[in-house]
């Protein structure tokens, strides 16, 4: 991932960083040296402790005096924990966007959902970045910043935690599918529907991760 170049060398090393930790290159569970990291990087330790103290602020990386930095790891009551937080944003996301879309909004989702089926098709591992970017054109199409910021935080956290969890073709469909069904709604305009095709989609995904983590 190249990063964009009017990015400081500190907010650089934020986003490769972030995409090595999003990505499971960087397991849960890792402490992190910082001396190989800023080799790799190619930037000395001071941003790179910036970039870590950023991270950590989002819930990315845990930071233990004397001890440094490392990935957090998933266990059930966290997943549970983030999921009835997810739940509750974007449930309200969802009435939003199905309230307030516009063609363009529609357009676009629907864009995601077939980009992310061709993925699929080629055998590609559900993609982090098209699950994401579906996700945020929902919340673009609702419109509401706030919900759209903290919702951020806490998908990319549940992402954090899944890249620990081998694949599951099964699962991978139905998320297909329940887009598809949250596209719909948002079209039709029914908020209800939205939300409720949205809570199911949590549900599932939620208890994918518990059975995933054993």
């Amino acid at each position: 991932m190249t990063p964009p170049l009017h990015l400081s060398l500190a907010g650089q090393a934020v986003e490769v960083l972030r995409e090595l930790v999003l990505t499971g290159e960087i397991p849960p569970g890792t402490r992190l040296n910082e001396v190989e990291l800023a080799q790799r990087l190619g930037i000395s330790r001071g941003p790179l402790r910036e970039a870590i103290r950023h991270l950590a602020s989002e819930g990315l990386l845990v930071l233990v005096p004397h001890r440094g930095a490392s990935v957090p790891t998933a266990d059930a009551a966290e997943v549970q924990a983030l999921f009835e937080l997810r739940t509750a944003l974007e449930c309200a996301a969802a009435q939003l966007a199905a309230s307030r879309r516009t063609e363009a909004d529609v357009v676009r989702l629907r864009a995601v959902c077939e980009e992310s089926r061709r993925a699929n098709a080629l055998g590609q591992r559900f993609p982090y970045r098209l699950d994401l970017a579906f996700h945020q054109a929902l919340l673009d199409a609702a419109r509401s910043p706030r919900i759209a910021e903290q919702v951020r935080l806490v998908q990319q956290r549940v992402v954090l935690l899944r890249s620990a969890l081998r694949d599951d073709p099964p699962h991978q469909h139905a998320s297909l599918d329940d887009h598809d069904a949250l596209v719909a709604a948002v079209a039709a305009g029914e908020p209800e529907r939205a939300s409720e095709v949205m809570r199911k989609h949590l549900a599932r995904v939620c208890a994918q991760m518990l059975t995933g983590l054993g």
